[in-house]
Formats: structure tokens, C-alpha cells, sequence
């Protein structure tokens, strides 16, 4: 069975750290550009960050030098270390591919607030 679940999320103060995880089954993980996505209430899915294989990155310009994507490709697994965090981080974060070509997961909540 294709799927990702999603972790890690949870109520933070504004400047707080958290890291969330995304595990994968069912397809090969190896071969596909991973990516997490977030979305806000009332606002559209947007891309925050993503991986290749080999591991080369790129970064929302809203999210750059604050967040930081990484992969295990052995435990099929993407991370995403999240620090400094604000309160417009405050959204439902989902893992994908890059073409968003498997069943979305239920996402992992952050909220960012005082």
C-alpha cells in the first residue's frame, strides 16, 4: 500500500524548534524527489522544501536559512528540521513527491503561537 504518514508537529512559541518526519511505503522512495508541502487555513498548498535522491536541496524563499529538509533513504523516511519558528509557519504540514503523485497523508499539525 502506497503511503506517507506524517509527525512531529505540535504548539510552539514563536523562535521554537521542531522537527517533523515523514515516512513512506509502498513505492520506491529512492528514486523520487521528495518534498513537503504546507497549507495554511483558507490559503493554498504551498511547496516549503525539497530533496533529491542524492540529496541536494532547495527552499521556499519565505522558509530559507530557518528550515532545513533531509532524507534517509534506507528507512524511507524525510525530515524536516524547523527552527525560528513564526507564527505564519503556522499551517498542516504534508510530505510528497514532487509531482504530488501519491495519496496525501493527513499531515502533521504546527501551530506557532504565544
Amino acid at each position: 500500500q502506497v503511503q506517507v504518514v506524517e509527525s512531529g508537529g505540535g504548539l510552539v512559541q514563536p523562535g521554537g524548534s521542531l522537527r517533523l518526519s515523514c515516512a513512506a511505503s509502498g513505492f520506491d522512495f529512492s528514486l523520487y524527489v521528495m518534498v513537503w508541502y504546507r497549507q495554511a487555513p483558507g490559503k493554498q498548498r504551498e511547496l516549503v522544501a525539497s530533496i533529491r535522491s542524492a540529496g541536494s536541496t532547495n527552499y521556499a524563499d519565505f522558509v530559507q536559512g530557518r528550515f532545513t529538509i533531509s532524507r534517509d533513504n534506507a528507512k524511507k523516511s524525510v525530515y524536516l528540521q524547523m527552527n525560528s519558528l513564526k507564527p505564519e509557519d503556522t499551517a498542516v504540514y504534508f510530505c510528497n513527491t514532487l509531482r504530488a503523485i501519491l495519496p496525501w497523508g493527513q499531515g502533521t499539525q504546527v501551530t506557532v503561537s504565544s
